[in-house]
């Protein structure tokens, strides 16, 4: 209403003349109109973000019907973005709480993590200073453990404090250490000086002439790309200054190992007597499998009448017929029969039985003739035929021909 009125204001001065007046008042209208858009549209972007700040806020009632206090939820997810309990669809995998809209495992453990974006609301609690916190309170723990008066809760700035300056003295005892090793061993990822600049650079003048003779000066040549003289681990000779029975060693010493401390005469002494000590249980575990075998020795000896028969026939081993000799099979076989006899007349009477002896002597060795024959005559079982041999029909067992 304003507006209008002031608008018919100007269109009354410009109807009498006063273009000067009536600019004047267009120019103020429009500028006070300036302000109130400007000021209703700081009004409307005030209005959008109360909006867009109650956009992730929920009011419930809590315990009643009608009224009562209220909660907030504020746990809400964009529409666009995946519900986490679509993200895994096993039963077995994350749980997911709907109450709290939450769910606190790693829904897929096994995927690549540049594929997933959520890892569980429990990955909060691995970032951030939660960790530095975690630590802070594990030191004051233990430090409370072992006597002294601190608290994270009743004391922050003091655990703080002694937190920060235990990190420092840690680090100053690990780079401490670290030189240390360093200056002992050495550091093989460094990369070694050229040992072009290391020896062969000096200041001496030496003139050479075109047979490469020295003229003027003295010619210093490297007598080795090792360093020499060099006595470590209180020794008072370098390695390899002895050497003994494919061995080198020290010769202060005449310790074999390279890196071992000098024991001087003592150690000589012992190396000289564990030398000896050495010889002399090679010497008596020589003498021992001497005995052994001479004890071996003689046992076969005594049962040489054993080994010899289970070598040359075995259980149940034939002789080769090449071998054997008829005239003496026949031999052998009325023997098996004489003896068989003599046996029958003697019945069971054991005082009548002859001594058998088993001294080793030629004459009462068992011959492959006689094993043939004793094989021949020998009754078998399980031959079904057995009963029909020795004689039993009368016709000595040509009749099954």
């Amino acid at each position: 209403r304003q507006e209008l009125k002031t608008k018919e204001q100007v269109e009354e001065l410009y109807r009498q003349g006063k273009a000067a007046e009536a600019a004047a008042a267009a120019a103020a209208v429009a500028a006070a109109a300036g302000e109130d858009g400007a000021a209703a549209a700081a009004d409307d972007a005030k209005i959008a973000d109360d909006e867009d700040a109650a956009f992730g806020e929920v009011k419930k009632r809590v315990r009643t019907t009608a009224g009562g206090s209220t909660g907030s939820v504020r746990n809400l997810r964009i529409r666009e973005d995946t519900a986490k309990y679509l993200l895994n669809l096993d039963t077995n995998s994350a749980h997911y709480d709907p109450k709290s809209r939450s769910m606190r495992e790693d829904p897929n453990p096994n995927k690549a993590p540049n594929e997933k974006t959520f890892f569980g609301d429990n990955f909060v609690r691995t970032s951030g200073e939660y960790q530095t916190w975690q630590a802070l309170n594990l030191h004051s723990m233990q430090a409370f453990d072992k006597g002294t008066e601190v608290h994270v809760q009743a004391l922050p700035s003091l655990a703080e404090v002694m937190y920060q300056q235990f990190k420092q003295k840690k680090e100053t005892l690990g780079q401490k250490s670290k030189e240390e090793v360093l200056a002992t061993y050495g550091n093989e990822a460094q990369k070694p000086p050229d040992e072009a600049l290391l020896l062969g650079q000096t200041e001496a003048y030496v003139e050479y002439d075109r047979t490469g003779r020295v003229i003027k000066g003295q010619e210093v040549k490297k007598r080795s790309r090792y360093e020499e003289d060099v006595y470590i681990n209180n020794h008072t000779s370098v390695w390899g200054s002895w050497w003994q029975d494919g061995t080198w060693g020290y010769a202060c010493c005449h310790s074999a190992v390279r890196n071992s401390y000098c024991t001087g005469k003592a150690g000589e002494k012992a190396a000289a007597e564990t030398a000896e000590q050495m010889v002399r249980n090679l010497e008596a575990k020589a003498q021992r499998a001497a005995e052994e075998a001479e004890k071996r020795a003689k046992s076969t000896l005594s049962n040489a009448h054993l080994e010899k028969g289970n070598a040359q026939w075995g259980t149940d081993a034939a002789a080769d017929d090449s071998e054997l000799d008829p005239e003496k099979v026949k031999a052998a076989m009325k023997k098996l029969d004489r003896q068989e006899r003599e046996a029958a007349q003697q019945g069971d009477d054991e005082r009548k039985r002859k001594f058998n002896s088993l001294a080793e002597d030629d004459e009462q060795q068992m011959t492959p003739e006689e094993m043939e024959a004793y094989r021949l005559k020998k009754s078998r079982g399980e031959d079904p035929a057995a009963a029909f041999m020795g004689g039993a029909s009368g016709t000595d067992g040509y009749d099954l021909l």
